[in-house]
């Protein structure tokens, strides 16, 4: 399955269907199905911050289309739910984070998933150094969920988004990436808030 469709290259995909998928009880899923003559066998899908896209060769039928959607939604799913990290996990990787990019300058004591932050993407109180990562960011890519931990941990060290802020968060190298992302997911959802603080 393509984890990357901004670095994928090929021929271009003619979107054959777009629509909600149910997934049992009240719950549905966005999916764009795109069918290309150059896909002989191969079928793949992706993420975007808004929907699901299923790559399959033009040759499908309807039924082996609705079969072949829900095997990729179910592999995708099984994916996240695997790299899903627990509270220990993300406290082990906050520290290693710190080690990395802030000379493990930052300690924080608790890092932990929460389910009440739904404006913001992490917060932290640095007098307890504790940091909560909203359990909207699971499922996300590594190296988005990276960010948001860099970017608490920062705080952990310097309060507001000043200039030495930035300076520390320019150390990780997919700061603008993870941003974008981020903010395609906000854009998406039409929320009335910016998924991180902008520069001054």
């Amino acid at each position: 399955m393509s984890a990357d469709p901004l670095n994928s290259a090929g021929p271009p995909q003619r979107a054959s269907s777009v629509g909600q998928v149910a997934l049992g009880g009240d719950r549905s899923e966005p999916v764009e199905v795109r069918r290309s003559s150059r896909r002989r066998r191969t079928v793949s899908a992706y993420r975007e911050p808004d929907r699901t896209v299923v790559l399959i060769p033009a040759r499908m039928t309807v039924e082996e289309e609705r079969r072949w959607v829900r095997v990729m939604l179910e592999k995708l799913a099984a994916q996240e739910e695997r790299r899903t990290l627990d509270d220990e996990d993300l406290l082990r990787r906050a520290r290693e984070l710190s080690a990395r990019y802030f000379e493990g300058r930052a300690r924080p004591d608790s890092v932990r998933w929460v389910t009440n932050q739904n404006a913001r993407w992490g917060s932290c109180t640095p007098a307890l150094g504790t940091i909560r990562l909203s359990h909207r960011l699971q499922g996300m890519p590594e190296y988005v969920i990276d960010y948001v931990l860099l970017h608490e941990l920062a705080h952990l060290l310097v309060p507001g988004h000043g200039p030495g802020f930035w300076e520390l968060l320019e150390r990780y190298p997919r700061t603008e990436r993870a941003r974008g992302f981020l903010e395609g997911v906000v854009a998406a959802e039409r929320l009335p808030h910016s998924p991180c603080p902008t520069r001054d």
